[in-house]
Formats: structure tokens, sequence, C-alpha cells
């Protein structure tokens, strides 16, 4: 997946990044680097410092201390030859809408040195039956489609993707998933920030998370929190009064919660073989047998989850 990283100096660079606003500090401390050509993937709560460091990357918020660099700049300072290598796509879009999406871009283009192609441009983003079209007659996802267009036109080598498919439908999500492995496939570097744990697991080569202003795991999404090395966990039904053999491989009591059995085992593959010839032999159904390892989501919760529910 990591085909077009390279092992020069980073794209971003973040050390010992605080950020206060009068007693309250949003952002405490945090480390990362992104790779050139990597889609980085930034999770977290509402409130855990996640929009306040993408703005920092971004050049719109000033930082309380810490070293920021992006693409080898400053950010902060705003310079222009930082400006005309990144693409911002924003939470909301403010395209003004009485004007032509070829015309939008066409003037987005006229902004930079060495912009794209107007009609490659709407290919890549999906819009190129739209071209003549108003802005302001394009549904929810081909506004969105725009966006990303106008955050492409200028041939960036770095994009920012602020919660990209928020408020999106199922197809509309999947077709801008397709846009952003496009602009990964061209070698871009992607920092994406989602609410999202399938568009993190999908689209991310890394990610990290950050709880009350502090990163909290750092990984590929596969890695995170060990998922990797976890048990895996084997659920079925099975009714209350009929006792369960012990299997080898299966770590710890296996959990009964009503005619619910959860057991946890590092081989799945034996506990199956034993569990399913003991229900043919006994002739037993096993209702909603289902095999799985803790899914991303499963991670970030427990990641997360407020200091007096992680004991649970």
């Amino acid at each position: 997946m990591m085909g077009h990283v390279s092992s020069g100096a980073p794209a971003i660079l973040v050390r010992d990044l605080h950020k206060a606003y009068g007693d309250h500090e949003a952002v405490r401390g945090i480390d990362f680097e992104v790779a050139v050509g990597e889609v980085f993937g930034l999770l977290g709560p509402n409130g855990a410092g996640k929009t306040t460091t993408v703005e920092i990357l971004e050049g719109y918020r000033a930082r309380t201390s810490g070293i920021v660099s992006v693409l080898g700049h400053d950010p902060e300072q705003r310079p222009r030859a930082l400006r005309e290598r990144v693409g911002i796509v924003l939470q909301s879009s403010g395209m003004y809408r009485h004007i032509r999406v070829r015309e939008a871009l066409a003037h987005w283009a006229r902004m930079y040195p060495a912009p794209r192609d107007v009609d490659e441009v709407l290919a890549i983003a999906g819009l190129g039956e739209r071209g003549d079209a108003l802005a302001r007659t394009l549904s929810g996802g081909q506004a969105r489609r725009l966006d990303l267009a106008l955050a492409l036109v200028g041939d960036p080598e770095l994009v920012f993707l602020d919660e990209p498919t928020t408020g999106f439908d199922p197809t509309a999500r999947r077709d801008a998933w397709e846009i952003i492995r496009n602009l990964r496939s061209l070698g871009k570097t992607i920092f994406l920030t989602t609410h999202y744990m399938d568009e993190a697991q999908e689209l991310a080569d890394r990610v990290a998370v950050i709880v009350a202003g502090q990163i909290v795991a750092v990984g590929a999404p596969a890695e995170l929190g060990g998922r990797e090395t976890a048990p895996s966990r084997i659920r079925f039904a099975l009714p209350e009064d009929v006792a369960l053999p012990v299997f080898g491989g299966v770590e710890g009591v296996a959990e009964r919660v009503a005619d619910r059995v959860e057991l946890r085992t590092h081989a799945p593959l034996e506990v199956l073989h034993e569990l399913t010839g003991w229900a043919l032999a006994e002739r037993r159904a096993l209702p909603g047998l289902h095999v799985s390892q803790p899914s991303l989501e499963d991670v970030y919760l427990e990641l997360t989850a407020p200091p007096e529910e992680v004991d649970r």
C-alpha cells in the first residue's frame, strides 16, 4: 500500500505541539510525522483537539508552543511558497452559487503557478458531466466533489481533507473514497480527519487517535491498539440450560449473557472446528455464529472511553 511513500524528509513534522486558550489547554504536547505520499488520518471525538491541530497545520491558527513544519515551512507565517503547494477541503463549502462549475475551477486555477488542466480535474472529481452546471444546482454530494476539485486544481502536493464525507449518503461516500484513492495514486500526501472508522480503515496508511489534547495511539489501522494480536471473538446463541464443553485454545471463561455466548481465542480455526464438531454431534444449531477480531471502531471506542468507563 505504501508505494508512493518516500524515505526523505516528512511532509508534516509536529513536535511537542501545545495550544492553550486562556487556562484551557486544547492540545497538550503532541508529536507525529506524515511521510510524503502517505494518507494520514487524525481521529478523535469532538473537543479532543483535532480541529485545532488541523487549523494550526493549515496556517489558520497560531500555536502556543512547539515545532510545526509543513512541506519544510512554518505554516503560521502563511508563506506563499507553502500555500501554492497545499489544497484544503474544509467542512463547509463557501463557493459562490451563481457560477458555472468549469468557470469556478478556471478562476481558481489562475491563482496558482502551475495548475492542472480544468477538464482533467473535473474528471478526477467525477464532475465531467456537470462542467456547465451552475454551482447552486449541484446535489450535496456533487457540491462536495466541487470542493475537492477546487482543492486539486492548483495541483497541490499536500491535501487537507477535514471530515470529507460528513452528511453523505452511502453512494456519495464511496465515490468520495474513490476520488481520494485517485489522489493517492497521483502521489499526493493526504491529511484526513474523519469521524468514520470505516473511512479511516479504507483510506489511511496510518492513523493517530487524539483524546483530550493528547495522542493516545498511532499506527496502521490494522495494528492500532494491538488489533492484529488481539484474540478473536466467536459469538453464537445457545439455550441457557445447555452446558458448553471446555474447548482447548479458549482463553479465560466463556462469557454467557442469557442465551448469548462469546468465546475468545488466539486459535479461532481450532476452536471453531471443536465447537462445530460438538454442535453437529449434539444436533444443536448455533444461531448467529460469528467470528471477528476487534474492529478499528472497537479499538477507537476503548481508546476514547472516559476513564471511569474503561474497567467496566
